[in-house]
């Protein structure tokens, strides 16, 4: 099942008198618990088309369909609940708060998505990532992996619809970058949410159920 689509997305910039179309009229389509994987080379628009995608940039046109709206159309007060309350994000970096334990962490994505009911799944999250003997750690005190998978549970704690990943084993070992796409794989499946990953790294792409190629702004490949 389709829940999020982009619709002719195309972006340019502006540098003096010099405009650079960075989009091309991109079309993609996100389904319920699966992983879509988006690759391509430095500078083909990857990284472009999954912010604006997750509403932390504009489009210069195009429609962004979500729950039967037009996310590009709406005002910053009205996306700011969109992604609170139905996007999980995780990063290169795990951005994890320093002053925070693990399992604060959690609870402060639970207060500000304003799903105080999941604050329940706190301990079961964290059994699923491995981090139960973690959860009143400090980031400082925690590994490569572990800071990321702390991220990833973070990014669901709040039952999300969508989940954006860009470049999430950009900074990890083989290893480490196998058991969290598994997980990644995993948390999309059972909790039935549609995840958009970014990628340069042509092993990640087995853990996805689609591949979307980029190149110059444009898809050339599915």
């Amino acid at each position: 099942m389709i829940t999020f689509q982009l619709k002719d997305i195309r972006k340019t910039f502006q540098s003096g008198d010099i405009e650079e179309e960075v989009l091309k009229g991109v079309n993609l389509s996100l389904e319920k618990g699966r992983v879509t994987a988006l690759t391509g080379t430095s500078g083909s628009g990857k990284s472009t088309l999954l912010t604006i995608a997750a509403c932390l940039q504009t489009p210069s046109s195009g429609r962004i369909l979500f729950q039967g709206e037009n996310l590009a159309s709406l005002r910053e007060k009205n996306l700011r609940k969109v992604r609170a309350e139905e996007f999980g994000f995780i990063f290169q970096s795990s951005h994890l708060v320093p002053f925070l334990t693990v399992e604060e962490q959690l609870e402060m994505m639970v207060e500000v998505s304003g799903k105080q009911g999941c604050k329940k799944d706190i301990d079961s999250i964290l059994r699923r990532v491995g981090l139960s003997h973690r959860q009143n750690s400090y980031p400082s005190s925690l590994s490569g992996g572990e800071k990321q998978r702390a991220a990833i549970a973070r990014a669901v704690i709040h039952r999300p619809a969508v989940l954006f990943a860009d470049e999430p084993t950009a900074s990890l070992d083989s290893k480490k970058s196998m058991e969290v796409m598994t997980l990644l794989q995993d948390m999309t499946t059972s909790l039935g949410m549609s995840t958009l990953l970014v990628t340069h790294e042509e092993e990640m792409l087995a853990f996805a159920d689609q591949v979307v190629r980029m190149e110059d702004g444009r898809v050339t490949d599915r």
